[in-house]
């Protein structure tokens, strides 16, 4: 817990000193989101071991309330910072954003998706609000309940099929995520007893209209270019882990139709330990996705040989994803190379129903 403490917070107070103060502080949060961990994976080549099965993380959750807290307050602050006459110049403006948008996708989304699957209701709120807050508020409702059901399917808009670039699979993953996290959600009150409550798409709605309302009020027009600039930002960053984590991968179909349960080869993990303690574990990706639940530092990395994984650490690989053809040349042999382990269908599963009835799993 300590290391995944001060891998993740330590940008916080980098990143609002550079805010309030300028000067070398907004470089130094910039270089640490950069590079710093993805040197430390090259410089240092260890394997973080797995946790003892059952050992307990008191800590775990506190953490990811502080960084979901953290990443809502540093919207505030640098949206105001960056629009108010601060006096700070035009590239310390652009450093500013930059090491914020990058500490929002790489450690604020990994803590909110820890807390979006908790079963606690106050940290399932705090999760909520993340999403909310970049403007992204169904990922909260289509992460849990069409990607982990659908993963590695072309049912699932948040798969990126092989040699799909990214930038096709953006704009399909997020309005297929919108679509059928929304039908998913509603299929889940109608089958509800009593009342159900206010829709969840509704939340997100007014939730992100009250915070583009605190950004005007606060930094103006321009502060409210910049929450939704640094919002987008976030959102790609999110969209781009789901394209590598997921790129080329396809569960098989049975016999009876359905689709093979999901298993650790329907995800791309990486062993790199400095990135994964800055992303709280997301590159372990196939064991979350066979245990939801399990908590970040918990999370177990499958063999080479039972699960595919990616020569290069997680940031690395979504900077790589932004040029289509450098990126599909460069995963073609691994791809190829775990197609042909036997352990992965050769080739895409045949398409389920254009609008399946998504159930909560």
């Amino acid at each position: 817990m300590p290391v995944f403490a001060l891998a993740a917070l330590t940008p916080v107070p980098l990143i609002g000193l550079g805010a309030l103060a300028g000067g070398a502080w907004l470089w130094a949060g910039f270089l640490y989101m950069a590079l710093l961990s993805v040197l430390l994976d090259q410089l240092i080549p260890y394997v973080a071991g797995d946790a003892a099965e059952g050992q307990e993380f008191p800590g775990a959750d506190l953490l990811l309330a502080g960084l979901a807290l953290s990443a809502m307050a540093l919207l505030l602050v640098v949206s105001w910072t960056i629009a108010a006459p601060s006096g700070r110049s035009s590239g310390q403006k652009i450093l500013l954003f930059c090491a914020t948008g990058l500490w929002l996708g790489q450690v604020g989304h990994p803590a909110a998706h820890e807390l979006i699957h908790r079963g606690n209701r106050l940290l399932f709120r705090l999760g909520q609000a993340f999403y909310i807050a970049i403007l992204f508020g169904q990922h909260a409702s289509a992460h849990r309940l069409v990607h982990h059901r659908y993963v590695a399917s072309d049912c699932d808009p948040n798969t990126a099929r092989e040699g799909e670039s990214f930038y096709h699979f953006a704009r399909r993953a997020w309005i297929g995520s919108w679509k059928m996290g929304w039908r998913a959600e509603t299929d889940l009150r109608a089958r509800a007893r009593g009342r159900p409550g206010l829709h969840p798409y509704a939340v997100y709605l007014a939730g992100g209209a009250l915070c583009l309302g605190l950004a005007l009020v606060t930094g103006g027009v321009y502060g409210l270019v910049i929450w939704i600039l640094l919002g987008l930002y976030a959102q790609m960053q999110v969209l781009v882990s789901d394209y590598v984590q997921h790129y080329g991968l396809r569960r098989a179909r049975l016999e009876n139709g359905r689709l093979e349960p999901v298993g650790p080869q329907h995800s791309w993990n990486t062993a790199h330990w400095a990135s994964s303690a800055l992303m709280l574990n997301a590159p372990r990706h196939s064991d979350h996705h066979s245990h939801p639940s399990r908590p970040y530092p918990a999370l177990r990395l499958p063999a080479g040989d039972i699960a595919p994984r990616l020569p290069w650490p997680l940031p690395l690989a979504c900077c790589l994803a932004f040029l289509p053809g450098p990126w599909r040349r460069l995963m073609r042999p691994h791809l190829r190379r775990w197609q042909a382990s036997g352990t992965a269908p050769p080739g895409p599963a045949s398409p389920g129903p254009a609008s399946p009835q998504v159930r909560q799993s």
